[in-house]
């Protein structure tokens, strides 16, 4: 069992003849990802991957023609919210953008569009999905992971990739590892992403990684508190970030006296969820 994708997952590539889409789409593929088609504007009846993969002009005609039911974005932030309404239009009931540097002024109407047509967004400036042994949806790479019942997310990258080899070298493994991203504004947060593992009988523990900047984690841990039972973990970034200074990630930066390292562990805290020092902690904690 998982969450957002399976085995099922059929999946559209935008942006997929440039470098990063290509790059990513073989990896995809190797690890066994149903990559149906790509979608390149002027591009449209090409094909990549030593002809595996066509490329179609739109994301509707994709869809219509390959029955895609998820899509991910690599393109450049200038051009991702336009793909973002084009596969929200075309009721792809799944996107995932991986894109870094979108607007924030861009993500306030893709966001509003999004709620209306009721279409479920992953990022952006995330590293995707990966249901380990069935999809990996996204950047995260495949080889530090194995299926079990954990599930996983986080705000941040590269410390859900080191939990991820933590886990995997104790013999324990994920459900679903969730890469939320960590702009002010996107689509899926934490609070959708426990709702979901709450929901998911074969996930039994989860893992929550949080960082400095907004209340993300502060209303998560209300959310823990009246509504899931699973045991979960967690580790937040940030606890020697200067205050007004931008740390890696566009939304984690302290300002305003909101962010702060410190009131998100003493949240989580008051509400059951056990804080790793080290993300190297974390597995132990389980």
């Amino acid at each position: 069992m998982s969450i957002l994708v399976n085995k099922n997952t059929r999946l559209l590539v935008q942006g997929i003849t440039g470098q990063e889409g290509l790059f990513h789409t073989e990896k995809m593929v190797s690890y066994g990802t149903n990559v149906v088609a790509g979608v390149t504007p002027g591009k449209g009846g090409e094909w990549v991957l030593n002809g595996k993969i066509p490329v179609f002009d739109s994301v509707k005609i994709a869809k219509n023609a390959t029955g895609a039911n998820a899509t991910i974005i690599f393109v450049p932030a200038r051009f991702a919210a336009d793909a973002m309404f084009e596969a929200a239009d075309a009721a792809m009931e799944l996107i995932i953008c991986i894109s870094e540097g979108v607007p924030v002024s861009d993500m306030m109407r893709v966001r509003n569009f999004l709620d209306q047509k009721g279409v479920r967004l992953v990022g952006p400036n995330c590293p995707g999905l990966l249901t380990p042994g069935e999809a990996k949806v996204g950047i995260i790479p495949g080889n530090i992971t194995i299926p079990g019942n954990i599930g996983v997310v986080s705000r941040s990258g590269t410390l859900t990739y080191e939990v991820l080899y933590a886990l995997k070298n104790l013999g324990l493994g994920v459900s679903t590892c969730v890469g939320i991203g960590g702009d002010p504004i996107n689509g899926t947060n934490f609070i959708d992403t426990l709702e979901m593992f709450q929901e998911d009988p074969d996930t039994e523990k989860i893992v929550l990684i949080g960082e400095i900047g907004g209340t993300d984690e502060e209303q998560a841990a209300e959310y823990i508190t009246q509504n899931v039972t699973k045991p979960i973990a967690g580790f937040i970034a940030g606890l020697s970030a200067p205050p007004g200074k931008r740390m890696g990630h566009a939304g984690a930066i302290v300002q305003g006296g909101t962010g702060l390292a410190e009131d998100k562990i003493k949240a989580l805290e008051a509400a059951g969820v056990k804080i790793a020092q080290h993300p190297e902690e974390i597995p132990s904690l389980l």
